[in-house]
């Protein structure tokens, strides 16, 4: 097998989840919230790559698991632009982009220093007020954030 030199030799899954077109200052964030790590599977994460769709990209391959949906929907907090391919056997045999939820529990922090939330034992609520700009609303004290701005619990 020849590859270019302009080619990323990166080791092709046999089965896992790859999540792509994740905004490069987004990566790391991205990592935290799905929990990766401390998992023990092979785990390939690039950041800086080329991309037509945001100039540069990153992307995170994990073998041999297949996160729920519900986990990898979190990933619309900080990155609405990518997408998840399942792949089994060396074929990409789902790709679906990801969806914010209406509700986000436990994985932002709130920002308003009198919210309940920062002065009390109890997990965080958002709703969404809007998708396309990523606005969400504390359910406590009705303030609201920017999902790319938001501190990642």
């Amino acid at each position: 097998m020849t590859t270019s030199k302009k080619e990323l030799a990166v080791a092709a899954l046999r089965n896992g989840t790859v999540i792509d077109h994740i905004p490069s200052r987004m990566l790391f964030k991205a990592v935290r919230i799905l929990g990766i790590e401390g998992l023990t599977t092979q785990l390939t994460i690039g950041n800086n790559l080329d991309s037509k769709k945001l100039g540069a990209k990153g992307i995170i391959k994990v073998a041999d698991v297949f996160f729920p949906e519900a986990v990898l929907n979190r990933i619309a907090l900080i990155a609405p632009t990518a997408v998840i391919n399942i792949i089994r056997d060396f074929e990409v045999v789902e790709k679906l982009p990801v969806v914010l939820p209406e509700t986000i529990v436990g994985l932002v922090k709130c920002d308003n220093p009198k919210c309940i939330t920062n002065n009390e034992p109890m997990k965080t609520r958002f709703h969404v007020v809007d998708r396309n700009e990523g606005i969400i609303r504390c359910h406590y004290c009705g303030h609201s954030v920017n999902t790319l701005n938001a501190t990642i619990l």
